[in-house]
C-alpha cells in the first residue's frame, strides 16, 4: 500500500491518478474519510489542482466506482452463459472484497455509471446468447438484483445497514435515451420488454409486484429443490 501511494504521489497530475489516489484513500481509511482537501493532500498538490480533472465529489464518486468495476475480469468468449455469469459474479465479489465501501458507494449513486452500465450489459449479452428471450433476461436480472455485481443486501448485517437510507442498486431507466441505447443495445432491448407500472419501486417502470413475486417464486422453488435432495451446505460442491 505504501508503496503504490509513493508510486502515484510521484506520477503527473490526471484524471486517472486522482481516481486512483481516491481509491486506494478509500481503502486505507474509509470512504467517510475521503474529502478532497485530505486527497489533495495525499496526491501533494492544492485542493483547487483536483478540480481541473474532477468537478466535484460526485464526479469523484462515481469515477472511483468505475475504477473498481474495471477491475473485474472480463468476459470468457464462446464459453458456457451459466459458467460466464457466475465466474464474472465470483470476480465481482472478489473486487469488492478488495474494495469494501464500494457496495455502498454504488448503492448511493442515483444513476449507474458508464461502467456499471458497460458491465451490465455484457451480461445481459451474454443471457441472451445463451439462448434466453429478452423478456425472462428482463425478469432475470431483476432476480440477481446487487448480486450481478457481487454483493447482496443482507437482512441482517447491522454494518452495511448502517447509515444506509433505503437506497438499492442503481438501474438503468425503462427506456434509455437513443445515444445510451446504442452503447449499451443488451440492456435497451430488455427495458421495454417486459410489462411495465409507472408506481414501480423496484425501477422506473417495471412491474413492481410482478418482479417481487417472480423473485420470490424462483427462489423458493431452488430451496424446495435443495430440500428434496436433503442439501446440506457441508456437502456442497467448492
Amino acid at each position: 500500500m505504501a508503496e503504490q501511494a509513493e508510486v502515484l504521489r510521484r506520477a503527473p497530475l490526471s484524471r486517472d491518478r486522482i481516481l486512483r489516489a481516491a481509491v486506494a484513500l478509500a481503502d486505507e481509511a474509509g470512504i467517510e474519510s475521503l474529502s478532497m482537501r485530505n486527497l489533495a493532500q495525499d496526491l501533494g498538490v492544492v485542493p483547487m489542482a483536483l478540480y481541473k480533472h474532477v468537478a466535484n465529489k460526485d464526479e469523484l464518486l462515481d469515477g472511483m466506482i468505475d475504477v473498481v468495476v474495471s477491475e473485474i475480469d472480463p468476459l470468457v468468449p464462446d464459453a458456457d452463459w451459466k459458467h460466464t455469469v457466475r465466474e464474472r459474479i465470483l470476480s465481482a465479489r472478489q473486487v469488492l472484497l478488495r474494495h469494501p465501501w464500494a457496495p455502498l458507494a454504488i448503492e448511493s449513486r442515483n444513476m449507474a455509471t458508464p461502467a456499471i452500465l458497460a458491465y451490465l450489459d455484457s451480461m445481459v449479452g451474454t443471457i441472451r446468447a445463451g439462448g434466453f428471450s429478452a423478456n425472462l433476461a428482463h425478469h432475470v436480472m431483476h432476480v440477481m438484483g446487487s448480486r450481478i455485481l457481487g454483493f447482496s443486501q443482507e437482512l441482517f448485517d447491522a454494518a452495511r445497514n448502517a447509515g444506509r437510507s433505503g437506497a438499492t442498486i442503481p438501474e438503468p431507466p425503462a427506456a434509455l435515451p437513443p445515444e445510451v441505447a446504442t452503447r449499451f443495445p443488451h440492456l435497451a432491448e430488455i427495458a421495454t420488454a417486459a410489462s411495465h407500472d409507472d408506481a414501480s419501486v423496484v425501477g422506473q417502470g417495471c412491474d413492481d409486484q410482478f418482479e417481487f413475486e417472480f423473485a420470490l417464486d424462483l427462489l423458493l422453488d431452488g430451496i424446495e429443490r435443495l430440500h428434496q435432495q436433503s442439501w446440506t451446505s457441508s456437502g456442497r460442491p467448492h
